[in-house]
């Protein structure tokens, strides 16, 4: 059966669906990180830390399916891009993994004993839970946006050069910081929406500071990519339909080529204006007390600040720092044409399945998590 799609279309197809995948995540599984942060600092006794907790315990599990789903198609639409992204980052991936591990283990256990060393110990390691994927996520944003130290050998095999320590630098940090600051504010905005009083009121006043802070440290880190960071330029004749193979194409960089899209397209300017506007927006919502337009404003605005990075770097996916020639881009780091596209079929049918259970799910277990609830129902935590 011939392919309806061009190997072109589906390359385009798929860093969107992977954009969206991320995006999705951030989403979805961010207001459970930023929940998790905000759980030592909001709850000022034992029953309002189990409320904070119960109000993300029935859905953190679906909500980290975004997550698997976003490592799998890494993994089969751009195995490339999985190598160099699992291999150079392994450390702090499984610094990651350890954390999320955490929380359901945190989850469970956290109430099994009644005793308040023993919860406070939980406590500060659902905060570990959350904070440290936030930060890390960022980080990984940023050491893509200003190159990976990585190259390819005549196998075609990625080697990265650089190590655990050297991820952290003023600018990765930053951007870890936007991503830490914008998740924890769309925590703060759902704890908000779920509880009451006391609880809702002291998360309501976390999101005057989270804003302050998204707002200053995405527009200093733009600033920052703009004039002091190098760029990357594809300077070969390339054919976007070929197979893949990443050496068949020479690479130049340059400062202020991060901001070469958006004079090619002034409509991209649209992604950081979102992520500005949408962050304001939600802060000022949460004045007006439209907590739940705040929250799906905050929402758009972690759409827009993600957007900003994926479309900065477009066509590259992971630029190289070490040797730019082997930067890996949309047009030949993908899986083959028949990859694709069989991975597409299945998305198409398995993508509104989630999104329809998702849906189903939030709206039976819609409300406030209160003292009652915990007491009504035998599956709290």
């Amino acid at each position: 059966m011939p392919i309806p799609f061009d190997y072109d279309t589906l390359k385009i197809l798929w860093w969107l669906l992977l954009g969206i995948l991320l995006i999705g995540f951030a989403i979805m599984d961010g207001f459970d990180l930023g929940v998790a942060t905000l759980i030592p600092f909001i709850g000022k006794k034992d029953e309002e830390r189990r409320i904070i907790i119960n109000t993300v315990g029935p859905v953190w599990e679906g909500n980290q399916v975004w997550l698997v789903i976003g490592a799998g198609a890494i993994f089969a639409a751009w195995p490339m891009v999985y190598a160099v992204a699992f291999s150079g980052f392994y450390i702090a991936m499984f610094l990651v993994l350890f954390a999320l591990i955490i929380r359901p283990v945190g989850f469970k256990f956290r109430s099994k004993l009644d005793n308040t060393t023993w919860r406070s110990i939980w406590d500060w390691g659902l905060f570990v839970s959350g904070f440290v994927p936030s930060l890390v996520f960022g980080v990984a944003v940023g050491n893509v946006l200003q190159g990976v130290p990585f190259y390819i050998d005549d196998h075609m095999m990625p080697h990265y050069t650089g190590s655990f320590w050297e991820l952290f630098t003023p600018f990765t940090l930053m951007c870890g910081g936007v991503s830490a600051s914008m998740l924890t504010q769309h925590g703060a905005l759902y704890l908000a929406i779920k509880t009451e009083k006391e609880i809702s009121a002291r998360a309501q006043s976390v999101v005057n500071w989270t804003t302050l802070l998204t707002l200053a440290l995405f527009s200093i880190a733009g600033l920052y990519a703009s004039s002091l960071l190098e760029g990357y330029r594809i300077t070969s004749e390339f054919v976007a339909n070929a197979a893949a193979n990443p050496m068949a194409k020479s690479v130049t960089t340059d400062l202020g080529l991060l901001m070469k899209n958006y004079d090619m397209y002034p409509w991209m300017v649209s992604a950081p204006a979102i992520g500005l506007v949408g962050t304001f927006l939600a802060w000022h919502l949460k004045m007006k007390g439209s907590l739940k337009t705040a929250f799906v404003m905050n929402a758009l605005a972690i759409l827009g600040i993600i957007s900003t990075a994926g479309l900065s770097l477009f066509p590259f996916i992971i630029p190289s720092a070490y040797d730019p020639r082997s930067s890996l881009t949309v047009w030949d780091a993908s899986s083959s044409h028949t990859t694709l596209f069989i991975m597409l079929c299945a998305t198409a049918i398995f993508l509104p399945l989630i999104l329809g259970y998702t849906t189903w799910a939030y709206r039976v277990m819609a409300g406030k998590v209160t003292s009652k609830t915990l007491n009504d129902e035998i599956n709290s935590y």
